[in-house]
């Protein structure tokens, strides 16, 4: 599966570092940080087509911001386990570039479109009362300028190209 992720600054994964002992209680705790933008599905033939749809969908699309706002979670996510704690991202800009993604790229039904939340996952699996703890730590916000994305593969769970913003 190919996607599009967004890069988070170093502050965000320290942020995510000092967490580290209270998630350790969940079944997996995520070891890389990046918050995703939008699924792209799978390349028959090699990334290379997905890579032009993606650079083509993103043409003029600009820089914008995102800010780490809290802690929360998901009590019943879509997909695998539950609850899934995550680092939320606050974020029109990237929003607006996910609905156009999700212009040329089938949205995944419950995960994306109008059901897409912008967040950065820490942990999933495990005490839904530990999630909910959680949510009641305060944390300093952190905003940043998201000036790139990355192509990523997930197959090899590794990005590989970026993609420049203003596209």
């Amino acid at each position: 599966m190919y996607s599009v992720t967004v890069p988070v600054p170093g502050r965000v994964r320290a942020l995510a570092g000092e967490l580290y002992p209270e998630l350790v209680a969940f079944d997996t705790v995520r070891e890389d940080h990046t918050c995703l933008l939008k699924r792209l599905g799978e390349a028959e033939h090699g990334h290379a087509r997905l890579q032009q749809r993606t650079h083509r969908a993103l043409e003029g699309a600009p820089a914008v911001e995102a800010r780490i706002t809290g802690i929360d979670y998901f009590e019943d996510p879509p997909l695998g386990s539950a609850p899934v704690v995550y680092l939320a991202v606050e974020s029109p800009g990237l929003e607006s570039i996910h609905q156009t993604l999700s212009e040329t790229f089938e949205p995944v039904d419950g995960l994306e479109g109008p059901a897409y939340v912008p967040h950065v996952t820490l942990a999933r699996g495990g005490d839904p009362e530990r999630a909910r703890t959680l949510t009641e730590r305060d944390i300093e916000p952190i905003t940043w300028t998201v000036s790139e994305l990355a192509f990523f593969d997930g197959n090899y769970r590794l990005p590989i190209s970026r993609i420049s913003l203003p596209a």
